[in-house]
């Protein structure tokens, strides 16, 4: 597979309404791995489906060399289906069983060739990717997928891209609603792939194992070379510099403007002198005259110097201007949802889970904790334990589908009905820090992007009244892109409260700036201090 890959020539592609996506759009992905970022609404993942075939361009070409393999972000089955179907190898399994009672065909025969290991095949990669309870043994292949977990859904569905032994694996997402025991699976098949793998993806931890990073932005494809970390690094140098230079270029532009207007200020009084002069007729006339020619000459090169000069810096400033991202960062004070040391957040008495665990808990502080285990553990069942139990200072929960809204009402709507004492004023003032600013703060919910939703949301709940003491977070980076990553990070860095976050994004609690973790397993919950 070392020859995989895929190209992209002069590609085009708009939606129905015109607005376009891609532009004359040239792009290279060589074998290896490509992690793709971008914003949400970018272009990521209708690129993968450019690259797939799902989508037709208006114009240029996708040239592929070899096979491919698409797994999309989000999978549903149907639960009476067979794990052989979902796999795509239920027509090749019948030709075995054929040939094994010897009623083979030769069309059988011909579709089994080189793949008269199919099976073991499956059940290899489904081992290798921790599905060994679904199928422990080739019999269990023909059994239905059941009620899956969305992250046995999503391996399952990865098994069936790889059976296809592509040379090129276009992943969008694959590591969302994966636990951490998952990813690692995921992350070790993607290291074996030997062709050309290109993955959309927030999944910081995932995009450092790649080899080079397409950042999707304004219709345009850019490679870096290296992995996450080094992308970051070089885009944080180039916006470093673009600042550097929109300070000289506003720094150039000003001093060509004070020349311009010396320049303005002294052809001017040479004027009004000449116009003395001749109006008192002091001097001959061929000197009035001569005057008058060498006064045009100089308007003229004030025209074609100084206020070329000042166009020239006005330019450069709009480039260097241009050069600067525009991801801002939520920048908020919430000194009420302070809790003091020692006051108790939470008590949870001796309670049994659905899945048989027993727990028991204090919380007392501003303490910051992460809950981790495997999913199905009963991560969910546990913050509603504690949701039920009532907390002892007021809380809000951030749920995982952000389902809070009235999604028919505006932003400010919704942030009033949460804060009913607060003024409009006030409440359009909160919303600006959250970068809802003028107009946008009048966006219907039903209408936002995910980014933009995850932004109202976190506005909802911390400017909530009563001031949240504690706020419950169950898997909030679930499709977020990095820059909406960093709006949450930024927004939970000023909160004072207690903080209770499901997550299996290792990386998004390392941000955190945690105190302790809550381990729930099948057996127990282990209460580490960090």
């Amino acid at each position: 597979m070392a020859n995989s890959g895929v190209a992209l020539s002069n590609l085009s592609l708009s939606w129905a309404d015109g607005t376009p996506v891609f532009r004359d759009l040239d792009a290279a992905f060589n074998a290896g791995r490509t992690g793709v970022v971008g914003l949400n609404g970018s272009g990521k993942s209708t690129l993968l489906r450019v690259i797939a075939g799902q989508l037709i361009p208006d114009q240029g070409s996708v040239t592929t060399t070899g096979s491919s393999a698409y797994l999309a972000q989000d999978i549903t089955l149907d639960t009476d289906v067979s794990v052989e179907s979902v796999l795509g190898i239920a027509a090749i399994r019948a030709a075995l069983r054929r040939v094994e009672t010897g009623a083979g065909t030769d069309a059988d025969f011909e579709s089994l060739a080189g793949r008269w290991d199919v099976e073991e095949q499956a059940l290899s990669l489904l081992h290798r990717l921790g599905l060994a309870a679904i199928v422990p043994d080739i019999e269990a292949l023909d059994r239905p997928v059941g009620e899956l977990s969305g992250g046995e859904t999503v391996l399952l569905g990865l098994t069936a891209q790889l059976l296809k032994n592509p040379d090129v694996l276009l992943l969008d997402e694959p590591t969302n609603n994966l636990d951490l025991a998952a990813r690692k699976r995921l992350y070790a098949a993607l290291q074996q792939f030997s062709g050309t793998t290109i993955v959309v993806s927030h999944d910081r931890e995932l995009l450092d194992t790649m080899d080079a990073i397409a950042e999707v932005r304004d219709g345009t494809i850019r490679r870096y070379g290296g992995n996450y970390t080094h992308y970051r690094e070089v885009v944080d140098a180039e916006q470093q510099a673009a600042h550097a230079a929109i300070r000289d270029a506003r720094s150039d532009m000003q001093k060509q403007k004070r020349e311009l207007i010396a320049a303005r200020t002294k052809l001017d009084r040479r004027g009004r002198y000449g116009q003395k002069m001749q109006d008192n007729k002091r001097e001959p006339k061929i000197v009035m005259g001569a005057r008058k020619r060498a006064a045009q000459v100089s308007a003229g090169k004030l025209r074609g110097n100084h206020v070329a000069k000042v166009e020239d810096a006005q330019s450069e400033l709009e480039r260097a201007q241009a050069a600067v991202r525009e991801d801002r960062e939520i920048r908020i004070d919430l000194p009420e949802t302070a809790v003091h040391a020692g006051q108790v957040v939470l008590e949870l008495p001796e309670t049994t889970l659905r899945t048989g665990q027993t727990v028991q808990m204090e919380v007392a502080g501003p303490e910051r904790i992460s809950l981790v285990g495997p999913n199905g553990v009963g991560k969910s069942t546990l913050l509603d334990a504690i949701v039920a139990s009532g907390p002892r200072v007021p809380f809000r929960v951030l749920p995982q589908r952000l389902n809070i809204f009235d999604e028919d009402a505006s932003v400010a709507e919704n942030v009033a009905a949460a804060a009913p004492h607060a003024m409009t004023e006030q409440v359009r003032g909160r919303l600006a820090r959250f970068l809802f600013r003028g107009a946008d703060a009048d966006t219907p919910v039903h209408a936002l992007s995910g980014g933009e939703r995850l932004r109202a949301a976190l506005a909802a709940v911390l400017l909530a009244e009563p001031a949240p003491g504690l706020l419950i977070l169950d898997e909030p980076t679930n499709n977020l892109d990095m820059a909406s990553l960093e709006h949450l990070r930024s927004a939970l860095a000023d909160y004072q409260g207690a903080l209770i976050v499901v997550s299996h994004d290792q990386r998004f609690l390392d941000d955190l700036d945690l105190t302790a973790q809550w381990t729930l397993t099948a057996e127990r919950l282990e209460i580490t201090q960090l």
